[in-house]
């Protein structure tokens, strides 16, 4: 019987945005070499064309997974590791590409080698070679655990890992190279064609060139203003200049630093500097920060944007269209050989701190900028800017002196990690940025107190309660000996959320309200303080109170309405749902809980998701559709795994999911119920949501009608003991 896939996408490959020239007979082999081995490297030297071979093989292989080929049918899924630099971030990379969210202490790597072992896929690596100890032991755990799962690998060296089989790749024939090179010419100028006149030229260009299609895209990029002849009396001059290296060395390595230093060459002096102070960025960036960043006395801010433009014209940036926007990216190899320029005039240090600055202010002005509409845009914006922000957090921690700007930066950062589905990252940098002390203890004391508190919060919501108390007890101390009032409720706040969590129903209440009567007193209003209150209804309203559930969360939800705050507003909209499914108004319950899904699914918020899920799970079978409800808790209940354990325990948030089952499979049967919830558990996050978002009148006939015994429709319907919920799997 065919493997059945265990998710919806058949994998992430970027579609080819030119057209694969030549190739054919190595594409041949290389499939071969898949056939023969679960791990295949394509290694040669940069820019000899790795990444695209390999991911020409894996577009094979994704168009015959959805086909008849049972060899990869859970898809073929892309991780690039080029931007990567700390190791610890290896793992967690991986997992982004394949689409997991995993908010618990567990090992990264225990969770890939779980997701992996029972699924037939390719994974394709490439970039890896900063990295290669790190990413040979992975891949030799992860195959060894997964049987059913094969990697494609492309770098500048092989894993060296036990049955690895490896695809040497050298540059493209003669007649494949001038097809490249006259295709990348066409693109850049439409009017270039190939004639009895040039041919000889371009032939000889290419001979120059050795081929390496990386150096023949800069060369096509050059045709654009030079004739084919220019481009060959230039070329002279730059073998002679660009002859390098040790002697004996490997012809195609003079060949790489001899395309790159031609390109290089033909840049202005302006143009030069440009492209040496560029490369201190990681992935993309945008022209603010290229000015802030670059410009200076010898590179004046006024003539940034029409240095970006050459550059772009040379094909040494790329230009992509971002949901924050438009940003550059420099191609690795590239920006490497840029950063061995500016490493030779001795700034490399000072564009490092500069680069820093602007992502603390970038991180700052987000932060702020977190209450107001605009907060989709700066969770777009974050997320872009990513690589950037783990850049300067790493030069932050590379100075013990300069440790409170790495706790600074990664407190700053609390929405992301925390309203994002970012805790396990957070957790890494906020861990990191404490250990470090130097002056922070003292010149930089509020630093260390936020990030104190930021990791309480997150490590409550991983289920790791005693990180989260001595955080948050060390946070609470420090801030009464310094008479820091906003971090004392902070911490209130925090270990008030800890105790909503941990089923401490009077705890909390007395916390949240203590920590919101200092927040005012402070006069500290954002999506914290609206948080603090709607975690303090959330507490009434398990302990029975729903009138003062719903005035706070009502309160909540206008002030959020007012500020264009939504994070937030979903949080409140749970409990006012809670409240209305409680008082029969199911219909009122769907309303609200399907924007909750909504704005939760938007932020990547997987707690916030996973709770209004399960609410709506309960609402559906209220409703009288108990096999829709059935499929919608099985959706949701893998997502318990990455949320954290202590939580998945909570026998208050856990009384929906336990209500849905005993309803549902009251009427469906337990066969029945088992079936449509292994349904569920099939689709994906889209999928899930997409269905979650039907009403009863869109989704059709097959409802069955509640028992007349159900009485009211909420979570206090039918009494759940907080032990019988924490023993339930």
């Amino acid at each position: 019987m065919r493997h059945r896939p265990l998710r919806d996408a058949w994998g992430n490959l970027p579609s080819e945005l030119g057209r694969f020239i030549g190739r054919g007979a190595e594409l041949a082999r290389l499939d071969g070499l898949l056939e023969s081995s679960r791990l295949v490297t394509v290694t040669g030297v940069g820019g000899v064309g790795k990444s695209r071979l390999a991911l020409a093989a894996a577009r094979a292989a994704a168009e015959g997974a959805q086909g008849a080929q049972e060899r990869h049918c859970d898809g073929v899924w892309l991780a690039e590791l080029a931007a990567v630099r700390d190791p610890a971030l290896l793992e967690l990379t991986l997992s982004e590409a394949l689409g997991l969210t995993d908010h618990t202490t567990r090992p990264h790597r225990t969770v890939l080698a779980e997701h992996l072992a029972g699924r037939r896929l390719l994974l394709v690596l490439d970039g890896f070679e900063q990295l290669v100890d790190e990413t040979a032991e992975l891949v030799r755990e992860l195959l060894r655990r997964s049987p059913g799962l094969r990697v494609l690998a492309a770098g500048r060296r092989p894993l060296a890992v036990e049955g690895e089989l490896t695809l040497p790749l050298a540059p493209p024939g003669p007649e494949d190279a001038l097809a490249l090179l006259a295709a990348r010419a066409s693109a850049a100028d439409p009017d270039f064609a190939v004639t009895a006149a040039n041919r000889a030229a371009l032939v000889e260009v290419c001979a120059r060139l050795d081929g390496i299609p990386l150096a023949l895209e800069l060369a096509a990029a050059r045709l654009r203003t030079l004739s084919p002849a220019q481009v060959l009396a230039r070329l002279e001059d730059r073998f002679a200049l660009l002859t390098g290296g040790a002697r004996g060395g490997l012809p195609r390595h003079r060949a790489l630093r001899t395309a790159i230093g031609w390109s290089h060459e033909l840049c202005t002096p302006a143009e030069r500097l440009l492209w040496a102070r560029l490369s201190v960025f990681a992935g993309q960036f945008d022209l603010d920060a290229v000015e802030y960043v670059c410009a200076g006395p010898d590179l004046p801010v006024e003539d940034v944007l029409d240095l970006v433009g050459e550059l772009l014209d040379q094909s040494l940036l790329v230009r992509e269209e971002t949901a924050a926007g438009v940003r550059f990216r420099m191609l690795e190899t590239v920006r490497v050989y840029g950063a061995g320029w500016l490493e030779s005039l001795g700034d490399a240090e000072r564009l490092r701190r500069r680069h820093r600055d602007w992502y603390v202010g970038l991180a700052t002005w987000c932060e702020l900028d977190w209450f107001s509409p605009r907060q989709q845009e700066v969770a777009a914006l974050v997320e872009t800017e990513l690589a950037n922000l783990r850049l300067a957090l790493e030069c932050c921690l590379d100075e013990p002196d300069e440790a409170h700007l790495a706790q600074y930066l990664a407190g700053t950062l609390w929405f992301y990690w925390a309203g994002c589905g970012r805790l396990t990252e957070g957790r890494h940098w906020l861990d990191r940025s404490l250990e470090h002390t130097g002056r922070a203890v003292t010149e930089y004391e509020s630093s260390r107190l936020k990030a104190l508190w930021v990791l309480g919060y997150v490590a409550a919501l991983q289920g790791d309660a005693a990180a989260s108390m001595s955080a948050l007890y060390e946070c609470r101390d420090a801030a009464a000996r310094s008479g820091n009032p906003v971090a004392a409720a902070y911490a209130a706040h925090r270990l008030g959320c800890l105790s909503l969590v941990s089923d401490d129903m009077a705890r909390a209440r007395e916390l949240l309200g203590a920590a919101l009567e200092q927040y005012r007193a402070a006069g500290e209003l954002n999506s914290n303080v609206l948080m603090c209150q709607v975690e303090l209804g959330m507490a009434l309203a398990f302990q029975g109170d729903l009138p003062g559930a719903l005035a706070l969360c009502r309160e909540v939800r206008e002030i959020c309405e007012e500020r264009g705050e939504r994070w937030t507003k979903a949080y409140a909209l749970y409990v006012l749902a809670y409240a209305a499914l409680d008082a029969g108004g199911a219909e009122e319950a769907r309303l609200l809980l399907t924007e909750c899904v909504v704005i939760n699914h938007a932020f990547h918020d997987l707690v916030g998701l996973v709770l209004a899920l399960e609410l709506l799970a309960l609402v559906t079978v209220t409703e009288g559709d108990p096999a829709e409800a059935a499929l919608l808790q099985g959706a949701a209940e893998p997502m318990w795994g990455g949320v954290g354990l202590r939580l998945f325990g909570s026998g208050y948030f856990n009384a929906p999911r336990l209500m849905c089952r005993e309803r549902a499979g009251e009427l469906l049967g337990a066969e029945r119920y088992a079936a449509y919830a292994a349904e569920g558990r099939q689709l994906s996050r889209e999928a899930l949501v997409g269905r979650a978002l039907r009403s009863p009148q869109e989704r059709g006939g097959g409802a069955v009608p509640a028992p007349r015994s159900a009485g009211r429709g909420g979570p206090r319907g039918s009494r759940v003991s907080r032990r019988a919920a924490a023993d339930q799997p």
